[in-house]
């Protein structure tokens, strides 16, 4: 089945196809990822043949990980914001196991591995350091800043890429007379992949957006700052590093 797996694998970034590895484990195949998680662990999903295509899963890894290191998601409110979170993507939540799961056709394999990775980056970027002492989710301090600030907002909007594959972002400024359409994420923690993804998707993104749109990542840095590289990474592909102690800095320009 690896050399299935392998014919269906996508053809939109190099780098991520030749950074995967597959590994058949009985009716399973994992697939190791380039993407690393809180423990620098390499990100893996499983899929096998089902129903005449194909299951692909986490196993329950992604959330069992966060309520192993403290962030329960047994609050009303965190269950909405992890439901809202999934489907945005189209990936659904095994209640049994906790499994971020997703059904795929040989057609489109490649654009259902790609949703359920980014969610599995996003569900883990969203409840990071979310102890249960924790108030809110670094989320819901941006929405309640935008809210305050006055800056009208659509929130979890969705994108198709010019390579059909579909981006997610937290935010969305619609264009006014004196700023053109400002497209945001919220990154709870800045590291490589999380900007490594916003900037493949923001590249795969603006080319069927305004020429103007502009795009911007409000940073998490309460705790650290973002590292220079980071900022660097970002800046290198016309997305706006906004450190969140800076917040300020940039109302006006999300406000006019």
């Amino acid at each position: 089945m690896i050399n299935e797996i392998k014919q269906l694998m996508d053809q939109y970034s190099a780098w991520l196809r030749d950074n995967i590895a597959l590994r058949q484990i009985e009716d399973w195949v994992e697939i190791t990822t380039p993407y690393l998680d809180r423990h620098n662990d390499y990100l893996q999903m499983y899929v096998k043949r089902s129903d005449g295509g194909y299951m692909l899963t986490d196993d329950g890894y992604i959330i069992q990980d966060l309520e192993l290191s403290g962030c329960k998601l047994e609050s009303r409110k965190r269950r909405d914001l992890l439901t809202a979170t999934l489907n945005g993507f189209g990936v659904k939540l095994e209640s049994e196991r906790n499994a971020l799961t997703v059904k795929a056709t040989a057609a489109n394999f490649a654009m259902r591995k790609h949703n359920l990775l980014q969610a599995m980056l996003a569900v883990n970027d969203l409840f990071y350091m979310a102890a249960p002492t924790v108030t809110s989710l670094f989320l819901e301090d941006v929405t309640a800043w935008l809210e305050g600030a006055e800056i009208r907002f659509v929130p979890n909007v969705k994108f198709t890429g010019k390579s059909g594959y579909d981006h997610v972002f937290d935010f969305a400024i619609p264009k006014s007379r004196k700023r053109p359409e400002r497209i945001i994420r919220a990154i709870n923690r800045p590291d490589r992949d999380a900007a490594q993804a916003l900037a493949f998707a923001w590249l795969d993104t603006k080319d069927v957006r305004a020429a103007d749109s502009e795009a911007y990542a409000l940073l998490n840095d309460i705790d650290q700052p973002p590292s220079p590289a980071v900022i660097d990474a970002l800046k290198n592909y016309d997305v706006f590093p906004v450190p969140w102690s800076q917040r300020e800095q940039v109302r006006d320009r999300l406000a006019a």
